[in-house]
């Protein structure tokens, strides 16, 4: 890691043209950006490389702050809003975004965009783009990293027991079964068809609406998962859900004992050692793998997996795709991507000094460009994920990272499988986002997962608990928000 770090800083990029001109050595000299987000290396320690670099470019100080994830939000949010401003900026979820602008606490980056011809907007695609870095029309975020789930395997696994890879869940049962308790790695040890993080408040959150969107989402990103953009009401109840759940706690047969204490840390040490032959995971797997003798360039990837059998809300019954239900299908299979977490983003505070809010623009715009990111999107150890259409299309940093072309082939496969679906699921970006699912949504799940309540229940419970957090923003500002975040017309 030392070599990539001293590799990475070596790059130099003497000129770049953002918002206010070119950058040039002493422009921020004198001016502190203060940068909050998770504990590194993972983020925080690829913004504090970039940061000392721009350091090095602008004269501006970087100094990044780190809190373990379950404190970020609250910590922001108090922060700024009791107007203590010890934070500058944030790296963190972008789902958080909204209900802080609403609070009117994040700048507005809109101008700082359009007068940015360095930042190469067109590159970024179009759901980071449109729908991550915007709030009601208006940027006001920059993207460093594209979150989603995507479906690995292993593919020498899957090659030794003659299987192919899965495309639906019942496939991915039948390939569990014919695979699961054989020795992957040559330890002698029965190793595990699947391997999931399901412990309680380690966002297992995300993984169910990975696993449940393809029987929930069939007609397009602006149908959603969590709400009924028409009513307002929870899309809870409903049988697609309760068969993502089913399948959920199904998978566990064919897992470690003890998952249910295992956090996503814990799941990428197993991989890693050659354990796990199917995970659900962002993008972050097969660069990680590069890093493992075991597994290194092993891993296939594709967008989730699909169903045949999708919830159709006029019957509000599990039904047999047909073009009608559902029009994205391939090959009668439903696939519904989901962007879990969102990535990464950068905001800025808006009560900040100015010259202190234009520094860390230009700052995380720096970070933002294709000439950082696409570097920095091909080192697992950075949680970056890629984003920019460039970064899928331009193999030889991939190469030149350690894959073979027919692993970076297939994972950039994958994630362009995954973008391009127009029926990519987007995350939950409006005030409350965290309390319904980080909260309410992953303490029901534990509850369902450890065999205390059934589906109906954990349902019935999530739509309960959702409804008083939507009460108490305002049930007409939530669906506003709502509607606007899945690219509707506000009218509600």
């Amino acid at each position: 890691m030392k070599l990539l770090f001293k590799k990475l800083l070596g790059i130099f990029v003497p000129f770049m043209l953002l918002a206010s001109g070119p950058v040039h050595a002493g422009k921020f000299d004198g001016i502190t950006i203060r940068v909050l987000s998770r504990p590194g290396p993972v983020i925080s320690g690829a913004v504090d490389m970039r940061g000392k670099k721009f350091t090095e470019l602008t004269g501006a100080k970087v100094i990044v702050l780190e809190l373990p994830f379950s404190e970020l939000f609250n910590k922001v949010l108090t922060d700024w809003s009791q107007g203590t401003n010890s934070i500058d900026a944030a790296v963190t979820s972008s789902a958080w975004v909204p209900e802080l602008v609403d609070m009117g606490l994040v700048a507005d980056l809109s101008d700082f965009v359009a007068n940015d011809p360095g930042l190469k907007l067109d590159d970024i695609t179009e759901y980071f783009r449109e729908f991550n870095q915007k709030v009601n029309g208006k940027t006001y975020t920059l993207t460093l990293d594209g979150d989603f789930h995507m479906f690995y395997y292993r593919t020498d696994v899957l090659n030794r027991f003659s299987q192919e890879p899965p495309t639906t869940w019942d496939e991915w049962f039948e390939v569990a079964k014919a695979i699961h308790g054989k020795d992957y790695n040559g330890d002698g040890e029965p190793d595990y068809a699947s391997c999931a993080f399901k412990k309680r408040s380690a966002q297992s959150y995300f993984t169910i609406w990975s696993v449940a969107s393809a029987f929930i989402q069939t007609k397009g990103t602006s149908q959603g998962v969590f709400f009924d953009t028409k009513t307002g009401k929870p899309s809870l109840p409903n049988p697609g859900f309760a068969e993502g759940l089913r399948v959920y706690k199904e998978m566990g047969k064919y897992g470690p004992a003890d998952e249910l204490n295992m956090d996503i840390a814990d799941i990428r040490a197993l991989y890693l050692a050659g354990r796990c032959a199917m995970v659900i995971e962002w993008g972050d797997t097969s660069p990680l793998a590069l890093e493992s003798d075991t597994v290194r360039n092993l891993w296939g990837a594709s967008q989730m997996l699909g169903s045949t059998r999708v919830w159709n809300r006029d019957t509000n019954r599990l039904e047999q795709c047909n073009p009608t239900l559902c029009p994205h299908a391939i090959n009668g299979v439903n696939h519904a991507p989901f962007g879990a977490f969102g990535g990464w983003s950068a905001y800025i505070n808006k009560n900040a000094d100015p010259k202190v809010i234009q520094a860390a623009y230009e700052f995380f715009s720096y970070m933002n460009a294709p000439e950082q990111s696409n570097i920095d999107v091909t080192q697992g150890w950075t949680g970056f994920n890629p984003y920019r259409t460039s970064q899928f299309e331009d193999i030889d940093n991939w190469l030149e990272a350690g894959f073979t072309r027919a692993s970076a082939a297939a994972y950039l496969n994958g994630m362009k499988q995954s973008l391009s679906n127009p029926n990519f699921v987007s995350d939950l970006r409006i005030p409350g986002a965290a309390q319904y699912t980080s909260v309410i949504l992953d303490t029901e799940l534990a509850r369902y997962l450890a065999g205390e309540i059934n589906e109906e229940q954990t349902m019935a419970n999530i739509a309960e608990a959702w409804e008083e957090v939507t009460e108490d923003f305002g049930r007409e500002k939530q669906m506003k928000l709502y509607r606007a975040t899945l690219g509707l017309k506000a009218n509600y």
